[in-house]
C-alpha cells in the first residue's frame, strides 16, 4: 500500500463500541487496519481444551462479521506478537499502531519490546486507558501514595467519579475510515491446536433486575444473584464505562465490586511483587504443608466439606465458581489444609473463564490472610456454617454433589477445630518469629 495507514490491535477489548483506544485511531483520518493477534507466547503454554481460547474465537468472528458488514476486514495472525510486528513494520506502510493499555506483567514487558521495535522503524504506537476507569496512580492518598486498604480507596474513587469519567466514546462515527477490505480468514481453532467447548458462555448485556437486586442475592450460590459478566470484563466485549454507570445507578453494592476490581489492577501496577509473593512479606515465612494428595481432593472436590466441594465441582465444570464460595474455598485449601495459597491460584488461574491476574491474585492473598486486606489473619471460615447461612435447603451443594448424605460421600479430610487450630497456631509462630 503506497497510502501510509494506521494498525488498531485488538487485545482485551474486542467490542467496537466505546471504544477508547479505536476512537482515538479513528480519529486521525487516516485507513485504520483492525488486528488482532492470538499470542503463541500465551496460547503454547494452555491446554487444548482451554474454553477461553474459544470465547475469544467466537467474539473474534463476531467482530470480523460486523466489520466486513462495514465493508471492511479484520486481519488475524497466530503468532509471536514480536516477529508479527516486526514483519508488518517490514512490509507495510505504517505510519502509527495504536491501542489499549494492558497491566499485567508479561503484556508490559510485551508492550515496551513491540513500542521499541515500532520506533525504529520511525512508527509511533499509542496506548490508552480503556478497561478501568481510574488506573495506576490515578487514585492516590493525601500524601501521594498507592492506597493499600480497600475502603479509603474506594472513598477516594468515588470522590473522584464524575460525567467525563464514564463518557462513552461515538466510534461508530468514524467507521468509514476503516480500511475498506475483501474479508479476511480468520484462523480455526484447529488450525492453532485447541478444540470448541462445550460450556455455555454468559451474555454480555448486563441483566438490570440482577443488578438491582444485587446486594439482597449476590451470598447465594443456589440463585441466579450474580451477573456473570466477568469473563466480559476480562476480554472487554462490555464497556466498563457503561457498567459502572448501571451499577452507580441501580446498586452501589454492585458498584464496589467493580471498584474492588481496580483496587487489585493498581495493587498489582504499584506493588508488582503481588505476582510472585505476598503483598506482607513476613507471610513468606509461613510453614505450608506439602500434602499432593489433599491438593488433589481440593481440586476435585472430594474434601468431605459439601461447600467447599460443590464449589469446585462447579469450576471444574463450568469454569465458573460463585464469589461467595471462592472465598470458602480458597480459605479452607490455604487454612484448612495449610496448603500455599499459590497451588490454589494457580488452579484458578487455569480454570476460571473470567481470570484476570490482579482479582484472582488479590482475592487469594485476602484468604490466606497475606495481602492488602486489613483484618487480621485469624478469620477462619467455617465451611459449615456458611454452607448453613448461604445454602441453607442445601440447594447449591446437592446440584454439584449429589452423592452428599449418602455412604459414598467421603468423610471430612480434617477436622475443623483441629485444623483452625492448627493454622492460628502456624501463623502466630512465623509471624513472632520474623
Amino acid at each position: 500500500m503506497s497510502t501510509p495507514f494506521i494498525v488498531f490491535w485488538f487485545r482485551r477489548d474486542l467490542r467496537l463500541d466505546d471504544n477508547t483506544g479505536l476512537w482515538h485511531a479513528l480519529r486521525q483520518g487516516l485507513p485504520v487496519i483492525p488486528v488482532f493477534i492470538f499470542d503463541r507466547e500465551i496460547l503454547d503454554q494452555l491446554p487444548p481444551n482451554d474454553a477461553r481460547i474459544d470465547f475469544i474465537h467466537r467474539q473474534i468472528t463476531h467482530l470480523q462479521e460486523k466489520l466486513i458488514s462495514l465493508g471492511s476486514s479484520l486481519l488475524v495472525v497466530h503468532g509471536s506478537p514480536l516477529s508479527v510486528w516486526a514483519t508488518w513494520a517490514s512490509e507495510l506502510h505504517l505510519k502509527a499502531v495504536y491501542t489499549n493499555h494492558d497491566y499485567e506483567p508479561y503484556a508490559q514487558d510485551r508492550d515496551k519490546q513491540i513500542a521499541s521495535l515500532l520506533a525504529s522503524r520511525g512508527i509511533s504506537f499509542h496506548t490508552y486507558k480503556d478497561q478501568v476507569i481510574f488506573e495506576k496512580q490515578e487514585v492516590l492518598s493525601q500524601n501521594g501514595t498507592p492506597y493499600t486498604v480497600f475502603t479509603p480507596y474506594s472513598r477516594k474513587w468515588k470522590e473522584g467519579l464524575n460525567p467525563d469519567s464514564l463518557l462513552l466514546h461515538d466510534t461508530a462515527s468514524g467507521f468509514q475510515h476503516f480500511w475498506k477490505s475483501s474479508p479476511h480468514p480468520v484462523p480455526s481453532l484447529g488450525e492453532m491446536n485447541f478444540r470448541p467447548s462445550t460450556i455455555p458462555f454468559p451474555q454480555s448485556t448486563p441483566d438490570l433486575s440482577v443488578i438491582r437486586e444485587y446486594d439482597k442475592t449476590r451470598d447465594f450460590p443456589a440463585i441466579r444473584g450474580t451477573s456473570r459478566l466477568g469473563i466480559h470484563l476480562r476480554f472487554g466485549t462490555i464497556s466498563i464505562r457503561s457498567l459502572v454507570y448501571t451499577a452507580w445507578k441501580y446498586n452501589p453494592t454492585y458498584l464496589n465490586e467493580l471498584i474492588w476490581r481496580e483496587f487489585y489492577m493498581q495493587i498489582l501496577w504499584n506493588f508488582p511483587h503481588v505476582a510472585e509473593g505476598p503483598f506482607k512479606r513476613a507471610y513468606e515465612a509461613i510453614p505450608w504443608r506439602d500434602d499432593p494428595e489433599a491438593l488433589e481432593r481440593w481440586k476435585m472436590g472430594t474434601t468431605g466439606y459439601p461447600l467447599v466441594d460443590a464449589g469446585m465441582r462447579e469450576l471444574n465444570a463450568t469454569g465458573y465458581m460463585h464469589n461467595r464460595v471462592r472465598m470458602v474455598t480458597a480459605s479452607f485449601l490455604s487454612k484448612h489444609l495449610l496448603i500455599n495459597w499459590q497451588h490454589g491460584e494457580a488452579y484458578f488461574a487455569e480454570k476460571l473463564l473470567d481470570f484476570e491476574l490482579a482479582s484472582n491474585n488479590g482475592g487469594w492473598q485476602w484468604a490466606a490472610g497475606c495481602g492488602t486486606d486489613a483484618a487480621p489473619y485469624f478469620r477462619i471460615f467455617n465451611p459449615e456454617a456458611q454452607m448453613k447461612k448461604f445454602d441453607p435447603q442445601g440447594k447449591y451443594v446437592r446440584k454439584w454433589v449429589p452423592e452428599f448424605g449418602t455412604p459414598s460421600y467421603p468423610r471430612p479430610i480434617v477436622e475443623h477445630t483441629y485444623a483452625r487450630q492448627r493454622c492460628l497456631d502456624a501463623y502466630k509462630h512465623a509471624l513472632t518469629d520474623n
